[in-house]
């Protein structure tokens, strides 16, 4: 859902929010149990304090170059920094510590690289574990499978500190055709949850601008949300 043209950054923000709760208490669900992600890849430093007026706390970046500069320009605010892409194991180094939640870790090896660099730095750091829900050949994350029979290994992990799960479904003609993904995402964490001491699953990142309100019918408790705020934007 892209934002509308004739509402400012504070309106969209403002829309986004009222639909959320609104999803929320139909799911029988508090209000304060689903938390917004605001997108901000390729966002200035402007409309993102146009959000904050607004009422966005939570900021999610894709790319580590980008970042820093926003993150240094907007020091001091009321901010939680989320990183949402693809992380590179190259730049671990530079992200453990400086984001609050790290959104994709994808593999096992990328683990013990966060948990590596986290205990370097004297941090615990806390992350989601990236699922590819539907098994696309094509896209990052762990197979359930692959996941379910890592677990042990990464609770093992003392410095990184599993939250839950993230995923990105596959494409769908509209947004209930993402809910099957979404409730076997939910799914899979409630299962996981009751496996392996250590490590929680309290935290579903599952949901963007086109299906945010179906994933939080169906348990997220993060939602990544760019467009429906910020308007379509370069890449």
């Amino acid at each position: 859902m892209d934002a509308e043209p004739s509402r400012s950054i504070g309106d969209n923000v403002r829309n986004v929010c009222e639909r959320l709760h609104r999803a929320a208490l139909g799911a029988g669900r508090r209000v304060d149990s689903v938390r917004l992600v605001a997108a901000t890849k390729s966002v200035s430093v402007e409309a993102i304090r146009q959000g904050l007026a607004a009422g966005l706390n939570i900021l999610g970046e894709s790319r580590l170059q980008e970042a820093l500069p926003k993150i240094e320009a907007l020091r001091g605010e009321s901010v939680h920094w989320h990183f949402i892409g693809r992380l590179q194991r190259r730049k671990v180094r530079s992200v453990v510590g400086l984001f609050d939640l790290i959104h994709s870790v994808d593999s096992l090896e990328l683990a013990q690289e966060i948990d590596r660099r986290a205990e370097q730095s004297g941090h615990r750091q806390a992350v989601l574990l990236e699922v590819n829900i539907a098994d696309e050949a094509t896209k990052a994350g762990f197979r359930p499978d692959e996941l379910i029979a890592l677990l042990p290994e990464l609770s093992r992990l003392s410095h990184m500190v599993v939250k839950g799960l993230m995923t990105i479904p596959p494409p769908t003609m509209d947004a209930e055709g993402a809910r099957p993904y979404f409730r076997r995402l939910r799914e899979m964490a409630r299962r996981l949850g009751q496996g392996v001491p250590g490590l929680s699953m309290d935290e579903l990142s599952m949901g963007m601008s086109n299906d945010y309100v179906v994933a939080v019918e169906e348990g997220a408790t993060l939602v990544r949300v760019g467009t429906a705020i910020f308007g379509t934007r370069r890449d």
